[in-house]
C-alpha cells in the first residue's frame, strides 16, 4: 500500500511490527526480507518518487571541518536514496578490514568475515552480480595475463558492476508498495522518536511533511536506515529520554564519520601508459556483469609498513596542471548543474553509457596511440580508507529546517595515518614497477608536506574528493563505551532500535559500502525476524 503524506488526512496514525525509516537501499532490502518474512512493515520515505528541490533541502548543513561536497548534494531525499546516481561498483571488504589492527587506533569490529559471507552472497545474487568471485581468479575467466606483482606487496580484487540502473526506485520496489503487509508512506519526513522514560524502548514515532500532514506509527521494532549523516542526527535531536542524545551515553553518537578520499599519488615514467590503463580497465563480458581490477595493499604489506588497506588505479592523463579537458569540463557542467529529476538522471546515465562503450570498444593500440598524440603520462590515483577517528564526526548545527529541526554539521578530518598509507601504496608500486622493468616511479608532492590535508584535484576524476561515501556515525561496537550500535545493529541501550546502513561500519576498509550495508541489512532482518518470533 502506498499514501502520500502530501494528500492523506492531516494526521494519520498507523501500527505495524517493525517501522523502517529511509527508503535507500538498505531500507529497502530489509523491508523486502521482512515482508517476505510475513511481518508487516512501515516504511517511511522523507522524499516522494522522484526528485524535489524543497524536500532535498532538508538534508543541507555546513562542512565545518576539511573541505567536502555541499551536504545537500551528497546524497538523495526520495525513493531509492543515493543509489537513483550510483555507479554500481561492488565489492565485499577484505578479512583484514574487520580485524583488530594494532597500527589503527579504534580498528576490529565486533563481527569477522565469516560472519558476514553468507550474507555477502545473499546480497551479491540479489543484485545479479553473476559468480561470487573478486579474487585475482577472475583474470583466468577473462583471458588476461595481469602485471606479475609480488602479492604480498600489491594484491588484486575486482569490483562488479550491477548492470541495472537505479536498481532501488519505486519501479523496482513496486513489489512492496503492492504488498498487503507494507505500507510505504511518502513525504514522511521523521520528527520524533518516542521512547518511554528510561529511552530503553521506542514506542512510536512521528513524521511531518513540509505541509505539516503528521503520521504517527507503532511499532514493535525500529530501524533507521537514513545514511550515516541522517542516523546520527536522527539519534542527537532525539533527547527527551536521554539528554545527549538516544544511544548518546558515552558520547559516540556522530563521531568516527568516514570517506574513500580520493587523490592523485604518483607518476610513473614509462614508455607507453596507455598499456596499463587498456590492462586494468573495465571489462565486459558477455552476459555476466562488467568487473574491474583494482590494485590494492597485500595484507602482509599493511602489516609490516603500519598501514591501512587503499586500492590504486592507473590512469593516463596530460599534466594535471593543465586543468579539466574540455570534454571534461562539459561532462561536469552537465552532471552538476542539472538537478537528478528523471529526466537529468535519463541524461546522466546516457554519458555513462557512452563512456562504457568508448572503454569497451578502445582497443589497447588505439587507447596507446591518443595517448601518446596527446602526450599523456601514466598516473597512479588512490581510492583510500580513512582510518577512524573520533573527531571526524557529524554534529547538530544551530540551524534550523524548515521543519523547525537542527540541521546536521559535518566536521570531515583526516588524520597523518591517512596520508601515510597511500604513500607506501605508492611506494610499494614504485618498487613493483621497478623490480618487473616497467618504469620508475615518484611520489607527488603533497604526501611529504607534513600535514594531515589532502588537496582537492578536479583532475582525479569525477569525484575528486571521495566517493560520496559515507560510514560510521553509529559505529558497530562490543561495548557502548566505544560505539552506538551492538553486533546485531540495535543501538547499545535501546532493544528494539536497529539502525541499518554504513553508518555502522566500524573501519571503512578500501571497499565501496554498498555490498557490505547490503549483507548487514540482510542480516538484521533475519536477527529482527527471530526476536518477532519469541
Amino acid at each position: 500500500m502506498l499514501t502520500d503524506l502530501l494528500t492523506a488526512d492531516r494526521q494519520i496514525s498507523l501500527e505495524a511490527d517493525v517501522c523502517v525509516v529511509g527508503a535507500g537501499a538498505a531500507g529497502v532490502a530489509l523491508s523486502r526480507d521482512l515482508m517476505q518474512a510475513g511481518h508487516d512493515v512501515c516504511l517511511l520515505e522523507a522524499g516522494g518518487l522522484d526528485f524535489e528541490s524543497a524536500t532535498q533541502q532538508l538534508f543541507a548543513g555546513a562542512n565545518i571541518g576539511m573541505q567536502y561536497y555541499p551536504l545537500d548534494h551528497a546524497r538523495l531525499r526520495f525513493f531509492g536514496g543515493t543509489t537513483n546516481i550510483w555507479g554500481g561498483r561492488c565489492v565485499p571488504l577484505d578479512r583484514i578490514d574487520f580485524e583488530r589492527r594494532d597500527w589503527v587506533p579504534y580498528s576490529g569490529w565486533p563481527i569477522s568475515l565469516d560472519d558476514l559471507e553468507s550474507w555477502y552472497q545473499m546480497a551479491h545474487q540479489s543484485l545479479q552480480l553473476g559468480e561470487y568471485e573478486y579474487s585475482d581468479k577472475l583474470w583466468d575467466s577473462l583471458g588476461v595475463t595481469p602485471l606479475a606483482f609480488d602479492d604480498t606487496e600489491i594484491a588484486t580484487r575486482f569490483w562488479r558492476f550491477d548492470a541495472m540502473k537505479e536498481r532501488f526506485n519505486h519501479q523496482q520496489g513496486k513489489d512492496l508498495i503492492d504488498a498487503r503487509n507494507v505500507h510505504v508512506l511518502l513525504h514522511a519526513n521523521l520528527t520524533a522518536i518516542h521512547t518511554d522514560e528510561t529511552g530503553q524502548q521506542v514506542q512510536a514515532v512521528t513524521a511531518r511533511s513540509l505541509q505539516g500532514h503528521t503520521a504517527s506509527v507503532q511499532a514493535r521494532h525500529f530501524v533507521l536506515a537514513c545514511g550515516a549523516i541522517e542516523n546520527a542526527r536522527q539519534l542527537l535531536l532525539n533527547r527527551a529520554a536521554m539528554p545527549a542524545g538516544l544511544g548518546n551515553g558515552h558520547d559516540q553518537v556522530g563521531r568516527y564519520f568516514m570517506e574513500h578520499p580520493h587523490g592523485r599519488i604518483a607518476h610513473i615514467s614509462t614508455r607507453d601508459p596507455g598499456r596499463f590503463w587498456a590492462l586494468y580497465r573495465k571489462r565486459y563480458r558477455a552476459g555476466q556483469p562488467p568487473v574491474a581490477p583494482a590494485l590494492v595493499a597485500g595484507a602482509n604489506l599493511q602489516r609490516s609498513r603500519a598501514m591501512l588497506n587503499s586500492a590504486a588505479t592507473f590512469k593516463p592523463q596530460r599534466d594535471p596542471r593543465k586543468g579539466l579537458a574540455a570534454g571534461k569540463k562539459l561532462y561536469n557542467n552537465l552532471k552538476h548543474g542539472l538537478d537528478p529529476t528523471r529526466s537529468g538522471r535519463r541524461l546522466w546515465h546516457g554519458l555513462r553509457h557512452v563512456q562504457d562503450w568508448l572503454q569497451q570498444h578502445a582497443s589497447t593500440g588505439l587507447v596507446s596511440a591518443v595517448t601518446r598524440a596527446a602526450r599523456m603520462q601514466l598516473y597512479v590515483i588512490a581510492r583510500a580508507e580513512q582510518a577512524p577517528n573520533p573527531d571526524s564526526r557529524v554534529v547538530l548545527s544551530e540551524q534550523c529546517d524548515a521543519l523547525g529541526c537542527q540541521r546536521a554539521d559535518l566536521d570531515w578530518q583526516l588524520s597523518e595515518l591517512d596520508k601515510h598509507s597511500v604513500r607506501e601504496l605508492a611506494l610499494a608500486l614504485g618498487r613493483e614497477f621497478k623490480r618487473l622493468g616497467l618504469g620508475t616511479l615518484s611520489t607527488m608532492d603533497w604526501l611529504d608536506d607534513g600535514s594531515a590535508e589532502w588537496p582537492v584535484d578536479p583532475t582525479v576524476g569525477n569525484h575528486p574528493i571521495g566517493g560520496y561515501h559515507h560510514m560510521g556515525t553509529t559505529r558497530m561496537s562490543a561495548s557502548p563505551r566505544h560505539g552506538v550500535v551492538d553486533a546485531d545493529c540495535t543501538v547499545h541501550g535501546t532493544h528494539n532500535l536497529h539502525i541499518a546502513g554504513s553508518s555502522v561500519f566500524t573501519t571503512s576498509g578500501w571497499a565501496n559500502p554498498t555490498l557490505t550495508l547490503l549483507a548487514l541489512s540482510h542480516r538484521l532482518a533475519r536477527h529482527i525476524d527471530q526476536q518477532l518470533r519469541r
